[in-house]
């Protein structure tokens, strides 16, 4: 059997490149787009990012928060911030619950990633991966009655390295560790800090590629949605017309996708029951939220509701939840600008009606980038002093949600559009149009 790291048959005298940047190797590892997503996106006039710039940003980002702070590095476990640091990935899904990947990085941009067996071919494709070493898993599964002995092994390489990249040496910022591993950390004197802290406010302004990358991931969702939209009618199930935003991701280059909310007539109140088998009916309500993790891993969360029928049909009932929704939506955009602070954007906008309250959703806004990241914007009535008290800048985006829905009501519509915040005020990369029959 022939080695993949051995027969890699490249001639650097006439390497052909994607849009992307990345060779055009039919064996590569690295993951991507499909020829489909590229096609797409020259139609749509879409410049796919540059990679390598991409790379670059995000970790000379971390590198200059890394330093704000004071710290001598960062480790971290999240699949998502390991992918943020080194775009590289690894069985996503299971080693979000069984973590057996890490990644440091220094003040200096000094990263290593420990992965399976230690193997570089995950990521040999970035240059800026200094070293691969063995896994750094401390969990029961893998490591048994042992846990304690690998989180010990483990701890003191960290402190190596450490001693060996950094000058203070003690002052590590941890994301996700486990357990054992955060007691023998602390053992040998090194000073933890909040990891998660450095990350999301790292993640949460975006660079020019990672914008470009988001619209080419938005497109493709969208297309996604157009097929389930084509498809869904009365007497299919709800797992059928998901069904089709799962494949169309997938052949598109996606990942995952995060949820399974999508539900149909009285499933829609309350929000958050999860796509089943129930038989979809005439002159009723389908809602979903993508929660999809697309192309370049990048998240694309949109939500949209639909009436199943004749337009003309829909009841005074459906078309006021639906109004409604749109116009928290609408105006709850028009506030997003750089400069505002996060309080203000809680406590401006779209008064949510009194009667739709109790079954409001979890957040007015949140972040978006790898998955749904800082900050979140509660409601009036959620609202925690000084949990969220920075400004917005460019370079942000945000999901503006809204559900509406009465208790008791039968049916409850979900909205969702994702805002850039650009150095003027906000551009809607969603075009995804909504039911205008529905807004009265």
């Amino acid at each position: 059997m022939r080695k993949h790291s051995q027969n890699r048959k490249i001639n650097p005298l006439n390497v052909s490149y994607k849009p992307d940047g990345t060779v055009l190797d039919n064996d590569r590892v690295e993951i991507g787009p499909t020829d489909l997503s590229f096609k797409d996106w020259e139609v749509a006039g879409l410049s796919p990012p540059i990679l390598s710039k991409m790379r670059e940003y995000r970790v000379k980002r971390l590198v200059n928060q890394i330093n704000l702070r004071n710290l001598d590095g960062v480790l971290v476990f999240d699949p998502l911030n390991i992918r943020y640091i080194t775009d590289s990935t690894n069985m996503q899904l299971w080693n979000s619950h069984n973590p057996f990947r890490a990644c440091f990085i220094s003040s200096n941009g000094y990263i290593i990633l420990w992965d399976y067996k230690g193997l570089n071919i995950l990521s040999s494709f970035n240059s800026l991966v200094s070293e691969c070493r063995h896994s750094a898993s401390m969990f029961y599964f893998s490591n048994g009655d042992k846990i304690e002995d690998d989180a010990k092994s483990f701890a003191s390489e960290v402190k190596s390295i450490l001693n060996l990249h950094c000058e203070k040496g003690k002052r590590l910022a941890v994301d996700k560790i486990q357990i054992h591993g955060l007691r023998a950390l602390e053992k040998l004197g090194i000073k933890i800090f909040d990891g998660e802290e450095v990350m999301e406010k790292t993640r949460s302004v975006k660079g020019l590629d990672e914008i470009k990358a988001m619209r080419c991931a938005i497109h493709s969702c969208e297309i996604g949605i157009e097929e389930m939209r084509k498809l869904t009618a009365p007497g299919l199930s709800e797992n059928e017309v998901w069904a089709v935003l799962h494949a169309e991701n997938i052949k598109r280059g996606g990942e995952w996708i995060e949820t399974r909310l999508l539900s149909s007539g009285q499933r829609t109140n309350p929000w958050f029951q999860e796509c089943g088998p129930r038989i979809i009916n005439e002159n009723e309500i389908l809602a979903f939220d993508t929660d999809l993790i697309g192309c370049y891993g990048i998240c694309v969360d949109i939500s949209r509701t639909w009436f199943i029928g004749e337009p003309k049909k829909a009841t005074i009932a459906q078309k006021e939840l639906y109004t409604e929704a749109y116009l928290q939506i609408k105006e709850n955009t028009e506030i997003i600008k750089p400069g505002i602070n996060m309080k203000e954007l809680v406590f401006k906008g779209r008064k949510l009606p009194e009667k739709y309250n109790e079954l409001r959703y979890s957040c007015k806004m949140h972040g978006v980038g790898l998955c749904d990241e800082w900050p979140l914007i509660a409601y009036p009535s959620d609202y925690v002093e000084g949990a969220f008290e920075d400004e917005l800048e460019p370079g942000m985006v945000l999901c503006v949600e809204a559900y509406i829905g009465e208790v008791g009501g039968l049916e409850g519509v979900k909205l969702e559009d994702q805002i850039l915040v650009t150095e003027n005020g906000f551009e809607n990369l969603t075009s995804y149009p909504f039911e205008k029959d529905l807004i009265i």
